[in-house]
């Protein structure tokens, strides 16, 4: 029987992401108390709806996943007490739960299926993770930039946890591409050094974006949200047009698809397999363009006579998005894994090149590509190293390494 072979740095990126959600939660609720006690009410009536719309988006997730999956070895209590575990919000840290003891059990007894339903685990909890990450932790540190630009006033304290909160979001979008690695074994491993590329382009255009976001709210707090809900229907509309096929059910499709151009809205991602080269220099352009007229509007609606630093402030916040780009750049010429030379059939018919490789975060045109090892129009892409597969995961690796 094979050995557990479930990578030790996975787990523990796992275990970091866990504590980080923690440290999350406990820090959402002190942030609460403190706009309570300084009557900041708006911004804890934000703040209330943020978290609460975000545990449910993914508890409804969760839930659904769960009822789409009737593998037994997967469903570990009756629908019943699933379905009550959820109405608590309660069901993302049973499945945290559920993931400890397959890693520690695996661990101890080397058996190989414990490695398959930590995988399994571990992808889940990652999207989870994804999905409350860009609907609650990036506006949530958006909300916070902007109280801090409003009142004019930079500390220490508040400084390290907007870096730290920028931080976590950017692990938690690496965490999610190092778990597409495990479609591609024959590929090599994925480095210590490729990760942290990863991480810090994502980390830069994240932080540019966000940054822009603050900087504008806090100055116009009405045009904001008017901002934020327009970009969101266009989103939405484009997610809608590249007919995605993520989820299991009509419905929970519509939900992947909105919650999709939520995430648009902060960071990209590909959701269909091909060459989508076109497709993110446009994004990209778009949310430069975006970042620049934002952060322009702060600048030109509070700089004063020879206001050296909040020029300077506007510039590096365009800078950070174009260093991210660069760093981008460099991940896909150097890091990121290759297949199907441009000469080969396999190449020639999907009409794509190793450059085309870009990340994705969707649903595939064509099912057959992820039913299985042996029909994954992707060579590369398997089902895993076990009996036990996640095709919501099979479904996005299909379309990182397309």
């Amino acid at each position: 029987m094979d050995e557990f072979k479930f990578s030790k740095w996975d787990g523990f990126l796992s275990y970091v992401g866990l504590a980080f959600s923690l440290s999350d939660l406990v820090l959402d609720v002190l942030t609460v108390v403190a706009f309570y006690w300084e009557g900041e009410y708006v911004y804890l009536s934000i703040s209330v709806v943020l978290l609460v719309g975000s545990s449910l988006l993914v508890q409804v997730y969760s839930w659904l996943w769960y009822s789409y999956d009737k593998n037994d070895k997967i469903v570990v209590a009756t629908p019943g007490t699933l379905k009550v575990v959820h109405l608590l919000q309660m069901g993302v840290y049973l499945r945290h739960v559920i993931f400890m003891y397959i890693t520690t059990r695996g661990c101890i007894t080397k058996e190989q299926m414990p490695e398959d339903l930590a995988v399994f685990a571990n992808h889940d909890l990652t999207m989870l993770r994804l999905f409350e990450t860009f609907s609650e932790s990036s506006p949530q540190l958006v909300l916070m930039l902007t109280n801090m630009l409003q009142r004019g006033e930079l500390h220490y304290v508040t400084a390290l946890k907007a870096s730290a909160s920028a931080s976590s979001i950017a692990l938690t979008v690496t965490t999610y591409h190092r778990c597409l690695r495990s479609f591609v074994p024959k590929k090599a491993k994925q480095g210590v050094v490729s990760s942290v590329v990863y991480f810090l382009w994502n980390l830069l255009l994240i932080s540019s974006r966000l940054s822009a976001m603050a900087m504008f709210a806090s100055v116009h707090p009405c045009l904001i949200f008017p901002h934020c809900v327009c970009s969101w229907m266009l989103l939405f509309f484009c997610a809608w047009r590249s007919k995605t096929t993520f989820m299991d059910s009509p419905g929970g499709e519509w939900l992947y698809r909105a919650t999709l151009g939520l995430i648009w809205y902060f960071t990209w991602f590909n959701v269909v397999e091909g060459k989508s080269r076109d497709n993110a220099t446009i994004y990209h352009s778009l949310m430069l363009l975006d970042i620049c007229v934002l952060s322009v509007s702060w600048w030109w609606t509070i700089h004063k006579p020879n206001s050296f630093y909040v020029l300077a402030a506007v510039i590096g916040v365009i800078l950070l998005y174009v260093l991210g780009l660069m760093l981008r750049i460099v991940y896909y010429k150097f890091f990121h894994p290759k297949f199907d030379s441009p000469t080969s059939d396999h190449a020639t018919e999907r009409g794509r090149t190793d450059e085309d490789v870009v990340d994705g975060m969707g649903g595939c045109p064509n099912e057959d590509v992820v039913d299985g090892p042996g029909d994954s129009s992707n060579k590369d892409v398997v089902a895993g190293s076990g009996s036990l597969s996640n095709k919501r995961m099979k479904k996005l690796a299909a379309n990182f390494y397309s």
